[in-house]
């Protein structure tokens, strides 16, 4: 009994060492345990030093001073001769159009049928009033005729005349107009340079491809002889550098290579374009009709001159009739004739006009330049309300928008320059701010930045920029990764130190900020700090304030 009771406190006794062996080491580690628990926290102590804001956007190229090409009648398309990014002279073909009856042409038409008939009811009217004219004494005396029935002779003879005269007009206003347009659809080249053409956009995009991979070969080559002359200059006999110099030495080996390949290409590419170029002005050239058109020019100057002897006779008998008119105190039925007949001229204008685009119509660029958008295609119908391209004018320069903040655009002033990213892909590309004024859509709280845009860039193009003000020395710099910000604003997390009887603890503290300017890597701030305190700048986990942290070793 007694044996079995000493193994029993034998065993109490032993757990109890163990127990408090344990609490013993869980005791002194249990700073530790618990460290390993909380998130790590990198942190750097508020600097202070200098600062180069920048600013930075992406905008879209437009157009600085788009020329709208527009048609101003309702014409079906037959083709389209250009593609957006082409670069086009002053008459070049854009659309082709068409033959046939545009609700313009129909409507000119009926203007004139109506006009005609206005002149036809006019002269009838007057006629009946001549007839019917109170022919007294006085008025047979005034015109030097003895009897009545002479004096309506002499109406009659007179508008006979007008009426002849009328006709004559009217006969060789339609040999003029049928000249008129014979030249109109006689084109100056009437040879088929659908294909040439074809081929030889198709050689100019394929040129500029191959120039662009040429140059972009040659940068790269440039960019790797340089770094390898840099760690040339720098290795001195260091084994880490030679085994970097045997790197950049084969790369530029293949630069070089690459440069050899892309100028062969471009060659290529520029001996097509030229063999492009040779085949469309000999295909030109087979279809010159300049005596053909010199010919119809010659015979419509004939018929005009016939025309112009006409209408003068008309005149003269119109006065006679006039003079008449006077004499009767017919004046406004005269003057109605008069007035009909001038809506006559106007419409029959309309309508040469009108007939002359409806038939072998094309539309030209009525400026030199770019082609920045086409919008209509083979079979769509024009609008007069929308143009059918957009040309950039040869000189005009482009543009580029992007909004910030005002605080932002506070430390801008129109006439800064922008720098591109990736600039080496723009080597004659300049930007440069020309505007700044209310955003509206937030004009309480936004700006709108506008860039002027000059050299090779083409509307639609996106660009990458930064823009900012000269370096200027600030107290408090922290990292940007140290800018955190919440509904309440922007702040930062600090490291404080608080002593326990097993260590220091370590708590992350909040402390509301503004930032005041900001780079690449680090923004200058003011707010409740000191300059000596230990900003958190980034955690292993989320962290939040009054948590606490553990530092991670440096």
């Amino acid at each position: 009994m007694n044996e079995k009771g000493s193994k029993r406190r034998e065993w109490v006794k032993t757990a109890a060492i163990i127990f408090l062996s344990v609490l013993l080491v869980l005791t002194f580690f249990s700073n530790t345990i618990m460290n390993y628990s909380l998130p790590e926290v990198a942190a750097q102590y508020v600097q202070s030093g200098t600062i180069t804001a920048k600013i930075r956007g992406t905008g879209v190229v437009e157009s600085g001073d788009p020329y709208n090409v527009m048609v101003n009648e309702t014409r079906k398309v037959a083709s389209v001769a250009v593609k957006a990014g082409d670069t086009v002279q002053k008459g070049d073909v854009l659309v082709y159009l068409e033959d046939q009856e545009s609700d313009e042409l129909k409507a000119a038409q009926e203007a004139l049928e109506t006009a005609r008939d206005n002149v036809e009811t006019a002269q009838n009217t007057y006629y009946a009033a001549l007839l019917s004219a109170d022919i007294n004494t006085e008025v047979l005396q005034s015109v030097g005729e003895s009897s009545v029935s002479g004096y309506l002779q002499r109406i009659v003879d007179a508008h006979t005349a007008v009426e002849q005269a009328q006709k004559e007009v009217d006969d060789w206003t339609q040999k003029v107009n049928a000249f008129k347009t014979q030249i109109s659809i006689t084109p100056e080249n009437d040879a088929d340079v659908s294909a040439e053409t074809k081929a030889l956009n198709e050689a100019k995009t394929a040129k500029e491809n191959a120039d662009f991979a040429l140059t972009e070969a040659q940068n790269r080559l440039k960019a790797i002889e340089s770094q390898l002359e840099y760690e040339n200059s720098v290795s001195d006999g260091n084994a880490g550098a030679a085994g970097n110099i045997d790197e950049l030495i084969r790369q530029r080996n293949q630069a070089q290579l690459a440069v050899i390949s892309a100028q062969t290409a471009a060659d290529n590419a520029n001996l097509a374009y030229e063999r492009a170029q040779t085949a469309l002005e000999n295909k030109t050239a087979t279809g010159d009709n300049a005596s053909d058109i010199a010919s119809l020019q010659n015979q419509q100057a004939k018929a005009q001159a016939e025309l112009d002897a006409a209408t003068n006779r008309l005149t003269e008998k119109t006065n006679v009739l006039g003079e008449m008119s006077q004499a009767l105190n017919l004046d406004s039925q005269y003057d109605a004739i008069v007035k009909a007949q001038e809506e006559v001229a106007k419409a029959e204008e309309e309508l040469q006009k009108q007939m002359e685009k409806s038939i072998g119509a094309v539309v030209t660029a009525d400026v030199a330049g770019t082609v920045t958008s086409i919008n209509v295609t083979a079979g769509e119908s024009t609008s007069a309300a929308n143009p059918v391209a957009v040309l950039q004018p040869e000189g005009k320069g482009f543009s580029m928008s992007f909004s910030v903040t005002n605080d932002q655009a506070s430390r801008l002033a129109v006439g800064d320059k922008a720098e591109l990213v990736n600039a080496w892909r723009y080597e004659d590309v300049e930007v440069t701010l020309s505007g700044i004024r209310p955003d509206t859509t937030d004009p309480g709280q936004k700006k709108l930045l506008t860039f002027d845009v000059t050299g090779s860039v083409t509307a639609g193009q996106t660009l990458n920029i930064s823009v900012g003000q000269k370096s200027a020395n600030y107290d408090m710099i922290v990292p940007n990764s140290a800018i955190r910000e919440d509904n309440n604003g922007k702040f930062i997390l600090i490291v404080e130190t608080k002593s326990s009887p097993l260590g220091n603890r370590y708590y992350a503290t909040r402390v509301d900020v503004e930032v005041l300017a900001s780079d690449d890597t680090q923004s200058a701030v003011s707010g409740g700090l000191y300059g000596s305190e230990f900003v958190i700048t980034t955690s292993t986990a989320p962290v939040e304030a009054g948590q606490l942290v553990r530092l991670a070793e440096s």
